[in-house]
């Protein structure tokens, strides 16, 4: 998550400027949502299916669960959670088989540790 952030974090504390300087929160949030996810789309998008192919897509949205989520969260922002539900629900619209949910980097971390070695 450190890499993560250290690369890309820049651009979730973006979001929150935007949602911080704005008059109607809740419209600004849908407005990232919406810039987000037409950047994914143009990026993984198969020319000859006209969609994103099933496995990238499961990608994805792991990739958001894991990354995505949890970086806007730790910006500690109050609009975070405003601007995570309006991505969250923006990508459970536009991608099928994709109504994710999140959460934040302690309780993914606390969780892997727990589950997957099973020794802590």
């Amino acid at each position: 998550m450190d890499g993560f952030l250290n690369r890309h974090g820049h651009y979730f504390h973006e979001m929150t400027a935007l949602t911080a300087g704005a008059e109607d929160k809740e419209k600004t949030a849908a407005e990232i949502a919406t810039v987000f996810v037409d950047g994914v789309e143009r990026k993984f998008i198969s020319p000859k299916k006209g969609r994103i192919d099933g496995v990238v897509q499961l990608d994805l949205n792991f990739f958001m669960i894991y990354y995505v989520f949890p970086a806007i969260l730790l910006t500690e922002h109050a609009d975070a959670r405003l601007i995570a539900d309006r991505i969250r629900d923006e990508w459970s619209r536009r991608f099928k088989d994709s109504d994710i949910q999140y959460t934040d980097y302690d309780s993914i971390y606390g969780a892997f540790r727990e589950k997957i070695f099973g020794i802590f």
